[in-house]
C-alpha cells in the first residue's frame, strides 16, 4: 500500500481513574484476547501497509512489553517494520511530547527518510474496523489535502470528549468543534486521518515553529478554511475507550454474539499470544453469557461478564455485570457486581463489591499472599 501508518499512543486519560495509573490506555485489555492497540495494528496490517510508527509516552512499559515481538501482526519483515519511539533527549530537544503534533514533529526525521507518498494516523484508543486501502482511495477521488475518519455517535455519548463536525453535501467539513460542550452535530472524528505525506511534514515544521503542538486544534481546525479537509464515514461498530464507562461498555459489547462474530470473522483482529491451559469449570460453577479466557479457573457462579486470563473465582461467589482483569484473584463467598477489578487484584473472602449509580474500579492492591 502507498502509505505508512502512525499510531499516537502516548496520551493519558483523567477519565480513565486508577485503570491508567499503571498503563497506556492503547495498552488496555479488551474482550478477554487484546489490547486496544492491536484493532489499529490489525487494520493497518490487514490493508497492506508494511511501515507502521506507534508514539508512546505515557506509562509506556506495558505498551512495550506488548510490543516487544512484531510477528504477531506481520510487521517481522526486511522493507519497513514495526518502529516503536518514545522521547528522546537530544542536543537540541529535551522535551517530552507536548501534544499529538510535537510527538510526530520530533521523530519528523522518521517521515522524511520514508517513501510512501501518504501518511494514515490513528490513535490507540478505538476498538473498530477499517480497510485502509478504501479510504485511500477515497482519499484520492476527492482530491482531498486531509481527510478525517468520522463515525455516528450513538444516543446518549457524551460528545464533549471529541471532535464534532459537520459537512456539506461533497462530504467537505464545513465545521470543526473539538470537545464542544454543546454539539452541533452527532457527527464525531475517530482520531483517524489520512494525508500527503509531504503536506504533513510541512505542516508540522511550521506548526513548530509557531510553537503550536497539538494535531487537530493547531494544525486540523486552524487549516480548516485553508485545506480541502473531507470526512470519510466508517461504517460498522466504532467504541472509542478513553472512559471507564466506554471502557466497560466495549468489554459489554463483547458478549452479543454479533459483535463477537464481527471482529472474529475475517480480516482478522491479532495480538501477542500467551500459551496458557483452557479456561478450567470446577463442580459448583455456572457460567451464563460470559466470555472467560485461557488460563481461568472458575468454582461459582459467573453472569454476564468478562473473564481475562489467569483469573481465579473461588467457592461461592457471584461475578455479575462485570469485567474481571488478568490475573485477578477472588476468594471465596464474594459478591461482585457492575464492577472492574484491576490486573492481579485480590478480593478478600466474604466481602461484596456493587456498583450503584457508575462503574466501580476495584484497585485495593490486598496481597493474597500476606493474609
Amino acid at each position: 500500500m502507498k502509505a505508512l501508518g502512525i499510531i499516537l499512543a502516548g496520551g493519558n486519560s483523567t477519565r480513565m481513574g486508577e485503570l491508567s495509573k499503571n498503563r497506556a490506555i492503547a495498552a488496555m485489555p479488551m474482550a478477554g484476547s487484546y489490547r486496544a492497540i492491536d484493532f489499529a495494528l490489525s487494520n493497518m496490517t490487514n490493508s497492506g501497509i508494511q511501515t507502521v510508527a506507534v508514539l508512546s509516552q505515557y506509562n509506556a512499559r506495558s505498551l512495550n512489553e506488548h510490543l516487544n515481538s512484531s510477528k504477531w501482526w506481520n510487521f517481522g519483515r526486511k522493507q519497513g517494520g514495526l518502529f516503536l519511539f518514545t522521547p528522546t533527549v537530544t542536543a537540541d530537544n529535551s522535551w517530552w511530547y507536548r501534544g499529538t503534533a510535537d510527538a510526530m514533529w520530533q521523530n519528523i526525521d522518521f517521515l522524511k527518510k520514508r517513501h510512501e507518498p501518504y501518511v494514515i494516523i490513528s490513535g490507540g484508543d478505538s476498538i473498530y474496523k477499517l480497510d485502509f486501502s478504501k479510504l485511500l482511495d477515497y482519499h484520492i477521488e476527492k482530491q482531498a489535502n486531509i481527510t478525517v475518519v468520522c463515525a455516528r455517535a450513538e444516543d446518549g455519548e457524551d460528545l464533549s470528549r471529541f471532535g464534532v463536525v459537520k459537512m456539506d453535501q461533497d462530504d467537505q467539513i464545513i465545521e470543526f468543534e473539538e470537545k464542544p460542550m454543546v454539539a452541533k452535530s452527532n457527527i464525531v472524528s475517530t482520531g483517524i486521518y489520512i494525508m500527503r505525506r509531504r503536506v504533513l511534514i510541512e505542516l508540522l515544521e511550521q506548526s513548530n515553529k509557531e510553537g503550536r503542538y497539538n494535531f487537530v486544534t493547531d494544525i486540523l481546525i486552524r487549516y480548516l478554511g485553508m485545506k480541502k479537509v473531507y470526512g470519510y464515514m466508517m461504517e460498522g461498530y466504532w467504541k472509542n475507550i478513553a472512559s471507564i464507562e466506554s471502557y466497560y461498555q466495549s468489554n459489554m459489547d463483547f458478549l452479543k454474539e454479533d459483535v463477537r462474530k464481527y471482529f472474529r470473522d475475517e480480516p482478522h483482529i491479532y495480538s501477542k499470544e500467551q500459551d496458557r491451559a483452557p479456561a478450567k469449570y470446577n463442580a459448583g460453577s455456572e457460567v451464563v453469557n460470559s466470555l472467560v479466557t485461557s488460563g481461568s479457573i472458575i468454582n461459582s457462579k459467573v453472569e454476564n461478564s468478562v473473564i481475562f486470563k489467569g483469573v481465579f473465582v473461588g467457592n461461592g461467589c457471584t461475578i455479575k455485570n462485570s469485567i474481571i482483569l488478568d490475573g485477578a484473584y477472588i476468594g471465596d463467598n464474594v459478591y461482585v457486581e457492575n464492577c472492574i477489578v484491576e490486573k492481579n487484584e485480590t478480593l478478600l473472602s466474604n466481602t461484596s463489591y456493587v456498583g450503584k449509580e457508575e462503574i466501580k474500579v476495584v484497585a485495593e492492591k490486598n496481597n493474597r499472599y500476606s493474609v
